[in-house]
């Protein structure tokens, strides 16, 4: 399966492997933010939030637009693609095992299912 090529600078999987850069990402899920917004919600330097608001922005999985002072960061998730194309790939690993957990329950709970019936015609 070949992976969609991102036409952004950084490595989509690089910018979300780090848990600030996932929770801005959860942040600006909600709605477009100003810097200090973003910088509200923790307990790291602004300068901080810049260098990973930085990472992803070269990722392609924010924009920022000026509005008068403030720089307002929406999240721009088609590059977001890139991850879920790869976790597809992997998706039939889990399909293969739980159609074999559904097997494994019928087999499991025919015994019960017998012995449920059989119940049932002694009170009837």
């Amino acid at each position: 399966m070949a992976m969609a090529r991102s036409t952004a600078t950084g490595d989509v999987f690089h910018a979300v492997a780090d848990p600030t850069r996932r929770r801005i990402l959860d942040l600006l899920v909600e709605g477009d933010k100003a810097v200090l917004e973003l910088v509200a919600g923790f307990q790291i330097s602004q300068p901080s939030i810049s260098e990973h608001l930085r990472v992803l922005r070269e990722a392609g999985l924010v924009a920022v637009r000026k509005l008068g002072r403030k720089r307002i960061y929406r999240i721009t998730p088609i590059y977001l693609r890139e991850i879920t194309s790869w976790i597809a790939t992997y998706n039939r690993f889990w399909d293969h095992r739980l159609d074999a957990l559904g097997e494994h329950l019928k087999t499991a709970n025919e015994p019960i299912a017998t012995i449920h019936r059989q119940m049932t015609m002694e009170i009837d």
